[in-house]
């Protein structure tokens, strides 16, 4: 298969690189600078649905524009939702504080904005989007990881709001974690990869 994975992100390549390995599928992946796309996409849906298919259609009109065929299309939206503020930061979590706020400063908004939470229940969510090539076809996957928010930050690093999710099971945020902890609880990404695979094969699309 030749995909087309909406990023410039090389880790969240090497991410679904290897899920695509553990279901043996051969897939040839490139990201945007791959095909010269350098766009800014304008996410201005309400949904992780929305976004991720906003990212999906703005790269497949590009593909149409460039002659770029036979590539299957993939895009991701995610972030932390968290149910004593609604779902917040939801749909707005890399720019809860601001665009470009540093990471501690995101932190800090949501924790001083739980300081009285007793409910600090909470979810990473991801949401795939593929585009079939020809077709168009929209297929979509979702994956959640549960856990809970932290009353103090721990170490900051990675993931804007790993200092302050705790995952469904563990005592530590993922920021405290070795790489290999790490990677078994930060799967909200790898559930909705292997869903879409799943699709993919139910499709004969692979």
């Amino acid at each position: 298969m030749e995909i087309i994975y909406g990023t410039g992100n090389k880790h969240k390549v090497e991410d679904m690189s290897r899920v695509f390995k553990e279901y043996n599928v051969k897939a040839n992946l490139e990201k945007l600078s791959d095909i010269g796309f350098n766009q800014d996409i304008i996410e201005d849906g309400e949904t992780f649905e929305a976004n991720s298919e906003i990212k999906a259609r703005a790269i497949e009109k590009y593909c149409k524009e460039k002659g770029i065929t036979g590539r299957i299309i993939i895009t991701d939206d995610a972030g932390l939702c968290i149910n004593y503020l609604n779902g917040e930061p939801g749909v707005y979590s890399a720019r809860y504080a601001g665009d470009h706020a540093p990471q501690i400063e995101q932190i800090n908004k949501v924790l001083n904005k739980m300081k009285d939470a007793e409910d600090r229940s909470c979810k990473f969510v991801c949401v795939l989007t593929a585009i079939i090539p020809e077709t168009g076809e929209k297929i979509v996957a979702r994956g959640e990881c549960l856990g809970s928010i932290a009353k103090e930050h721990g170490k900051l690093c990675g993931l804007t709001y790993s200092p302050i999710f705790v995952p469904e099971g563990c005592s530590k945020p993922m920021s405290e974690m070795d790489p290999e902890e790490y990677v078994a609880v930060h799967n909200h990404r790898d559930k909705a990869m292997k869903k879409l695979i799943e699709e993919f094969q139910k499709r004969n699309i692979m």
